[in-house]
Formats: structure tokens, sequence, C-alpha cells
């Protein structure tokens, strides 16, 4: 008798798979247009790298706050409502950017990026389980990482619009002929000038995106969407989080994503100035994120494709090897061939966040929505591991090359933080694989 074959997508729950899975190119593109803004701030404003890594703690630290408030609110009412309030709260923190930039004040970016984040809570903490919920268990962890491969063609449309609309329009990255700050020789006068004309330059996307989000808003609304009665049953909230900490398998996850998304942020922020510090100006290193991009694109569709043949937790492993390996290098062997490893550091960080989510939550069944949770707060890793790397960089001044390290530059030897984050990941997955964690 010949084995029916599950589908990863059932033609029944094709077109809200379609809707909720371009979230995950609507959440990729307020990430990757938000991580240059952090070498931009430190120019127009005048910041050291730690002052300007804030632009990261406000960002991720958002998630930390509202993925579990978004969990309790989805256990009260549906993913669907969960996603309308996350699309609601990202309208509101990306339309916040005109006032910000209109007052000059950083803390109100700050503000401004941290009420973003509310909604990007709602919808990462909604719209991974609510895939995972789309058909079956078996095929869950494929469809996830199917839907995750979607997040990256929306982080590239974010660098895109940062090089050509914001990095390339920016009047305090201007050089002379001899590769010096132009801006940092104008008088205060003249400076205030330019600092009022770059905001705006930095403002104007972020209102174009908050209409846009509306848009999203106003189409999920009409649209009926599928409902997973045992997920979204309701559940204790305290019975359901001591279940979820009794399986170390989940524990575990949460830990290794948390390091997970702090390496990713790591190597896409200080792309930027590790490529400033081989004399590679920001809005030309925009195109070396864009190529980390495109190699984390292909990293997920040959990743996703992998996982019909290889054990999660093998393949997590290798890649976490891989990426240890191109850590090394940006490391230790300085100039171009850093960058390039830099670079490829992306193919191999491409199935980790899905990978790890599907792997925490399999078999979790009701308990689903609050593991979500946790995992989303997880990425509170994105907010500390980057300020971290930017007391690093600080060590010897406000430059980037100031002072040597085990022999290399700051720059360099910050990229440790990154390679012990792939250690841990690594640890996670020859756990699973060896089955060394319970449920």
């Amino acid at each position: 008798m010949t084995k029916t074959k599950i589908p990863v997508v059932a033609k029944s729950v094709l077109l809200p798979f379609i809707l909720i899975t371009s979230l995950f190119a609507l959440w990729g593109f307020a990430n990757d247009i938000t991580n240059p803004m952090v070498s931009a701030f430190k120019k127009v404003l005048e910041l050291d790298n730690f002052q300007a890594s804030l632009v990261q703690m406000a960002f991720y630290g958002g998630y930390f706050t509202m993925a579990l408030p978004a969990a309790i609110f989805v256990n009260r009412y549906s993913y669907k409502k969960g996603i309308l309030l996350g699309l609601a709260l990202y309208a509101v923190g990306a339309l916040l950017f005109y006032p910000a930039a209109a007052f000059e004040a950083f803390g109100f970016f700050l503000a401004a990026l941290y009420i973003l984040t509310f909604g990007l809570a709602f919808l990462e903490t909604t719209a991974n389980p609510y895939i995972l919920s789309m058909g079956e268990e078996s095929t869950a962890t494929q469809r996830l990482n199917l839907a995750q491969a979607f997040n990256p063609i929306g982080a590239l449309g974010g660098l895109i619009v940062a090089q050509k609309f914001i990095l390339g329009s920016l009047q305090s990255d201007d050089l002379n002929a001899d590769g010096d700050s132009i801006f940092e020789t104008l008088s205060e006068a003249a400076k205030t000038v330019v600092r009022t004309s770059d905001l705006q330059v930095i403002r104007n996307p972020y209102v174009i995106l908050g209409l846009v989000v509306i848009g999203f808003f106003v189409l999920i609304a009409v649209m009926k969407m599928p409902q997973n009665k045992e997920q979204e049953t309701r559940v204790n909230i305290g019975n359901s989080i001591g279940r979820l900490f009794k399986s170390p398998k989940f524990v575990w996850g949460v830990i290794a994503q948390a390091f997970y998304v702090g390496a990713q942020i790591m190597c896409w922020t200080y792309l930027y100035q590790y490529a400033e510090s081989i004399g590679i100006d920001n809005q030309s290193a925009v195109t070396y994120g864009i190529s980390a991009l495109v190699i984390f694109l292909l990293g997920r569709w040959v990743g996703t494709a992998l996982l019909k043949y290889v054990n999660s937790g093998q393949l997590l492993f290798y890649f976490s090897i891989g990426a240890l390996i191109c850590t090394a290098t940006t490391m230790f062997v300085p100039g171009m061939v850093g960058l390039y490893a830099l670079v490829g550091i992306s193919f191999f960080m491409s199935i980790m966040f899905p990978t790890i989510y599907g792997i925490a939550l399999e078999g979790q069944g009701e308990d689903a929505k609050f593991g979500a949770a946790f995992l989303v707060m997880a990425i509170v890793g994105g907010a500390l591991m980057p300020t971290l790397q930017g007391l690093i960089l600080d060590m010897g001044g406000t430059g980037y090359t100031d002072t040597l390290i085990l022999g290399v530059p700051e720059v360099n030897f910050s990229f440790i933080l990154p390679a012990l984050c792939f250690v841990v990941i690594g640890y996670y997955g020859v756990g699973v694989y060896k089955n060394k964690f319970s449920k």
C-alpha cells in the first residue's frame, strides 16, 4: 500500500498561509532597515559606540517586554486578533518617527523603535505558532522554515531602502578628498542644519512603512482565517508555563534562541563597523549586508530542503560548526578575507531561528502559544549582546582599531561574542540529535 505523502502546506490553508507568511517579510524589513541605523545615528547625533548600540537595545528590548503579554492576549482571544494588534502597534511605532525627527531627540527615536517592536513581538509570538498549526505536526518545522524563508526577502528590501534612501542621502556621512568626515569640521550652526536634514531622511522610510502596515491591517481584518482548535483553546497560564519549564528541550531551546539572535544581530550590525575599519564607507558596506542576506536566503532554502533528509538537531550542529569557522576567520584574518567570512556566516545562521523554534515547540500542543512567547522573549539576546560588543569597541576609544587584543584590532576581537553564541547553539543541536533532552 502506497504511503500518503503529507503536504507541508495543504491547499485548504494556502491563501492564509501566504498572507501570514508575508508578515515574516514585513518584520524582516523592519529588522534590517534598523541595523544600519546604529552607524547612522552615531554620525548624525555624534554618539559613542555604546550610545549608538542603544538602538538595538530599544529595538530588541521591545520583544522581551511584550512577548508574554502577547501570548496572554492570544490565549484569551485568537491568533488573528493577536496579529491585528501587532500590526497596529507596528504602525504606531513607525509613524512616531515623524514627531521624533521634529523634536530631534534620540530618546524619542528609541521610544518609537521600542513601541514598533511591541508590534513585532505580537506578530512573532502569534505568526510563528500559527504557521506551525497550519497542518500536520510532522511537517511543522519544514513549514516554519518555508515561511521564514521569506523573512530575508523583506530584510533585503530594508537594506536596499537603507542604502539608497537613507545612508546615500546623509550629509553627515560625507567625506572629503582625504577620506575624513566633513561633518566633524563644521560649525555648530552648520551641524544643526545638517542634523535636521539627516533626521528627516531617516524619518521618511519609517513613516511610509507605517502606512504600508496599516494596509496589511485592513487586508487581514477582512479575511477569514483558519483556526486550530487544539492550539487556540484557552489554557491555564501557570500550568502551561510549569509544563514548559519541565521540558529540557524547551528550556535549552529558549537559551539557544537567545544566543542565536544575539549572534545574528551582532554579525549584521557590526558588519558596517568592520567594513569601515578597512576603509569601506557605510553606503558601500550595505552591498556586503545585502550579500549576507542573499546568502542567508540561499541557506534558508537549502536548509529547508535538507531537513527532509537530515535530523533537525544534526543539521543545527553542522551549521553551527560552519558559523564558528567563519567567525574565527573574521576575527583572525584581517582585511577583505575577514569581511567575506563575516558575510559567509549568514549562510550558516539561516536555518537556526526556525529550526530551534520548531524543535523547542515540537509536541507542546496547547502550550505552544506560551512557549512561543518565551522563544520570542529570547530575542532580548539581540538587545544585550550588541551592547556588549559596543563596549568592546569602545575599549580604546570611539574608533574601531584604537587598540589590539590578542594581536587584532578590537573590532575583529569583538566577534568572539558571536563565536561563543555558536558554541551554545551547537551544543543544543547535538543534544537534540543524541536525544539528551526529553520532551
